[in-house]
């Protein structure tokens, strides 16, 4: 009789290490949400055709033109980055400027991505208050680029952030009044919508009228944020031609991915029966309680108005210090010892939202 032993795999388990903080850094830290989870495990069933053509992804199409009212066509993606660069890239020439705020993630975090995909296309920085430009503002740095013929860069796309970098959110005619100047321009529009749910609920609008009806023609429609896996979306409305370009730059830039069944499985369970906006409003809704805070405060004061889930909180640098060693945890804004920022996610209990209140007060 054999007699089989295995070593004690003990010793070769990870060590699982558990931080008593209350975290506020981003959305980004948050887990994944348990309905995602679900639609990923009932996705892992069996065998299922691969880079898009299962069953899951060929439904993406029909979902989110029910969600946008329109027809749209979806490119799922893994991160937001690179939904971002293939959008922008696929309407932008080497020579092309791609207009932005000052703030906008493409310029400032995305270590030179759409460029890259883009050959070198162009980021044109526009200076606004509240995380936000207008079209005066672009029209005027658009003025100032012309007159140069093949000397100069051509205007090709202008890219707004929904919701913007500061935690607030553009109103649909605001986006409709860019969206106007950048036809008068012939230039593409594009929307970064990785808090675009919480945007959504800021309003209280349907998301068309946020989006293609203001003139949005692509969208990174951002998930990650608010409750999914490495999931993410390139929308394109009303532009079909574009489908087959963006689709290559997906592939090239190895975002075409073999299971393409887990990406898509996660973005209709996010969309259907409006799981992504129950989520966005729980943190929205916990931003709030927090900014409300803030408000009764008698030293720390709101550097921008609290519109979504993100809250900026300017105070002194001892203020910061009481808030950390009580265990939590939040972003020092880059440049600044006097302001930081403190996201609130889907997962965020009002406990902890409670508890970051009582530490402020004491």
């Amino acid at each position: 009789m054999w007699r089989v032993s295995f070593p004690c795999t003990c010793r070769l388990l990870p060590r699982i290490i558990v931080r008593m903080e209350l975290n506020f850094r981003s959305d980004n830290e948050s887990p994944a949400a348990q309905a995602i989870m679900n639609a990923l495990l009932e996705s892992n069933i069996g065998a299922a055709w691969a880079y898009g053509d299962d069953f899951w992804s060929q439904r993406l199409d029909d979902a989110f033109s029910a969600l946008f009212e329109t027809d749209t066509l979806v490119i799922p993606v893994s991160t937001g980055t690179a939904a971002n660069s293939i959008a922008l890239a696929t309407v932008t020439p080497p020579w092309g400027t791609v207009y932005c705020h000052r703030n906008a993630h493409i310029y400032i975090d995305e270590s030179g991505a759409p460029e890259f995909f883009g050959n070198g296309l162009r980021l044109a920085p526009i200076d606004g208050a509240d995380g936000k430009f207008s079209a005066d503002d672009m029209n005027r740095l658009i003025n100032a680029s012309e007159g140069h013929g093949v000397h100069s860069y051509i205007p090709s796309a202008v890219s707004l952030t929904q919701s913007s970098e500061s935690g607030t959110v553009y109103q649909p005619a605001e986006i409709e009044s860019i969206c106007d100047a950048a036809s008068r321009h012939d230039m593409t529009t594009h929307m970064d919508g990785a808090r675009f749910g919480n945007a959504v609920i800021s309003l209280g609008c349907q998301p068309a009228d946020t989006s293609w009806r203001a003139g949005i023609q692509l969208m990174s429609f951002g998930a990650s944020k608010n409750g999914c896996l490495a999931a993410e979306a390139l929308l394109i409305f009303g532009r079909p031609e574009l489908r087959e370009k963006a689709e290559r730059l997906r592939k090239r830039s190895g975002h075409l991915l073999s299971k393409m069944r887990f990406v898509s499985a996660q973005l209709l369970a996010y969309i259907e029966g409006g799981l992504w906006l129950d989520l966005a409003r729980h943190a929205n809704h916990q931003a709030s309680r927090f900014a409300e805070a803030i408000g009764n405060h008698p030293e720390a004061t709101l550097e921008f108005s609290t519109q979504a889930n993100e809250v900026f909180v300017k105070w002194t640098t001892e203020g910061f210090q009481r808030l950390e060693s009580a265990g939590i945890s939040f972003l020092y804004w880059p440049g600044r010892n006097d302001l930081a920022r403190f996201v609130f996610s889907h997962a965020t209990t009002a406990a902890e939202t409670d508890r970051l209140c009582q530490v402020l007060a004491s």
